[in-house]
This record gives C-alpha cells, sequence and structure tokens, in this order.
C-alpha cells in the first residue's frame, strides 16, 4: 500500500448533495442482496482510472511518473477489521473528489431520485431494478462500500500534482476532506466493515470474490500470497500471509480469448463491467473475422433500456473494445 502522511492543515466538513443521501438509504437498507458486489465496484472503477490514466498520458507521458506498471492492491487487516483497495491510476484532485463522490451531476438522477423517494413500494423488485440502474452511474458505484462498512476513508493524488487528498464518511450525511502527503499517485479506499462482515477477512473469500466478478479485468488485481503454517508443537497450524504479492485475476482481455473457454457467467459479469448495467443481457454475440481484415467482435444487447434513454440532455454511447486489425496487401 501506498505511504501517506497527514498535513497540519484543519478539516473541512462538507454535506453530501441531497440525491446522493437518498441514493446511499437506498443502497444500504433496500438494493443489494449480494454483499459481494462491493467489491466488484470498487475494483470496476480502479480500472476506470487506469484506463483514464492511459488515455490522458498519450498526450502526457510524464502522468506516469516512472511507473506505468499499472495495477490494483486489495489487503484487509483482521486487527483492525478493514479492507484496502488500491490502484495507481489517475487519481483524483480536491474538486475532482467533491464533484464526483460529494455530488451526483447526471442528468434525470435529481427527478428519478424524488421518484423513488416517494414510491412507499421501494423494496419491492421492480423499484429495485430502476433503482439499480441507477447505480451504475460514474461515481455512484463508489457508494455501495456503505453497504458493509460504517466509515469509508478515500486518500487519492492526481497524476501529475503533488498535492492530494484524503477524504471520509460515515455515511450518515456529510464528509470531511483533509490535504494529505501521498508518495504516489492513485487513489486507496479503506473500508472500515461493520459489525457483522467478518466474511470479507477471509483471503481465500476475498480471492474468490475478486475471480468470480473480476477476473476480465486486464489489470493484475494483486493480493500477498498465502501459506500454511504448522503450529509450534507440529500439530495445528494456520494459513499465513506473507511478502509475496501474486496476480489473483486471469488480467486477460475477454473478448481475445476463446469462446470455448469463456462461461456464460462470465460473458454477463463482462457486460455489467463494461456498460454499469446490474442486469444479464438480452443477448450477445462473440466472433472472430479473418480475411483481408481480422478483428474480434464482442456485441451485447442490453435486456431493458436505460430510464434516462429519452433524456434530450444526457449523452448516450458505446465503450468500445479494439484488440487488432490487420490489413493484407493483395500478392501482387
Amino acid at each position: 500500500m501506498s505511504k501517506i502522511k497527514s498535513e497540519k492543515i484543519a478539516s473541512e466538513k462538507l454535506e453530501f448533495q441531497a440525491e446522493v443521501k437518498q441514493l446511499m438509504q437506498l443502497m444500504i437498507h433496500s438494493l443489494y442482496s449480494n454483499k459481494e458486489i462491493v467489491l466488484r465496484e470498487l475494483i470496476s472503477n480502479a480500472s476506470d482510472a487506469a484506463d483514464k490514466l492511459r488515455f490522458e498520458a498519450l498526450a502526457n507521458s510524464a502522468l506516469y511518473e516512472n511507473d506505468s506498471d499499472l495495477k490494483i492492491t486489495i489487503g484487509f487487516d483482521k486487527a483492525k477489521r478493514t479492507v484496502t483497495i488500491s490502484d495507481n491510476g489517475i487519481g483524483m484532485s480536491r474538486d475532482e473528489v467533491i464533484a464526483n463522490i460529494g455530488t451526483i451531476a447526471k442528468s434525470g438522477t435529481k427527478e428519478f431520485m424524488q421518484k423513488m423517494a416517494a414510491d412507499e413500494a421501494l423494496a419491492s423488485s421492480g423499484a429495485e431494478s430502476q433503482a439499480a440502474n441507477l447505480i451504475g452511474q460514474f461515481g455512484v458505484g463508489f457508494y455501495s462500500a456503505f453497504i458493509i462498512a460504517d466509515k469509508v476513508t478515500l486518500t487519492t493524488r492526481r497524476a501529475g500534482s503533488t498535492e492530494a487528498v484524503k477524504w471520509q464518511s460515515a455515511g450518515e450525511g456529510d464528509y470531511t476532506i483533509d490535504a494529505v502527503k501521498k508518495e504516489s499517485r492513485g487513489t486507496e479506499i479503506t473500508l472500515h466493515l461493520r459489525k457483522d462482515e467478518d466474511e470479507f477477512l477471509n483471503d481465500w473469500q476475498l480471492k474468490s470474490i475478486i475471480r468470480k466478478y473480476s477476473d476480465h479485468i486486464t489489470l493484475p488485481i494483486m493480493m500477498q500470497k498465502s501459506e500454511w503454517k504448522d503450529g509450534a508443537d507440529g500439530k495445528g497450524g494456520e494459513m499465513v500471509l506473507t511478502d509475496e504479492f501474486e496476480a489473483v485475476n486471469k488480467a486477460s482481455a475477454l473478448w481475445a480469448r476463446s469462446k470455448n473457454d469463456i462461461t456464460a457467467d462470465e460473458y454477463n459479469e463482462f457486460y455489467k463491467h463494461v456498460s454499469h448495467d446490474y442486469q444479464a443481457p438480452l443477448a450477445y454475440t462473440h466472433s472472430r473475422v479473418e480475411g483481408k481484415q481480422e478483428y474480434i467482435s464482442l456485441l451485447y444487447i442490453p435486456s431493458k433500456a436505460p430510464f434516462d434513454l429519452y433524456d434530450r440532455e444526457r449523452r448516450h454511447g458505446i465503450k468500445l473494445y479494439v484488440k487488432r486489425v490487420f490489413i493484407m496487401e493483395d500478392a501482387e
């Protein structure tokens, strides 16, 4: 994990946007029946941060800061009851932290939240389905952390900047921001787990969740290796963490793998990652074309249109992944 030092600067206490407060209440009390999704959301955000760094570094390679080995690292501390997810992606400035976490700046979100707040049948399957479509918008999946944590600490430094900030909240309507020193760029999120969430303090359980939901992430997701240590008297023993790290996921592009090696669950999880949709796709097709032009395509059809599809101010688009294209000249 990166080294972080606090500066002698007073904390600034800010209020969440009203829609954020409503959203957190929705998620903590109504939305997720599968708490494992929390880890998937935070890993997905970390992967997006790496993609943004790669994009900005095309015009300014200095943003890599002599560290182009992009990765995500996950660790836990049983004594402190914390789980930490860190990345060395683009990071955020103070203003970006407030904009991305303190507010929800998506068209149609405010009206949607007002409708949801007025709906007495919040826990019905229909309400959950609509709300789940909202959670996937950029910056919103972060709040899923409060499903398993009663306090969240985020420390981040934007690539190319020397200023870092620490954001902290108990999810009760406000948050604090401090100026800190952080030696490496990127973002580190520490989840202070709720009383009954000890399952996330288990090495085997965390690795299983990562392989289940995030195996397709092209960045290596690193965790400390564990090994069996016998007891002092030769009886009993326990699994202990070593100082060596290993990649838990396959870290290979799903669309570039053979269709015979990909399960339906892997296709569905990849779709949820790129689309931020919480439902499986209606259909998908994966094909490789070879000839004068060679390319790989992976096309998904959503099961439902997004709730703000007809919002004229909302920009909709697709995420395009290109593996490689060969143009073969005629032999003549």
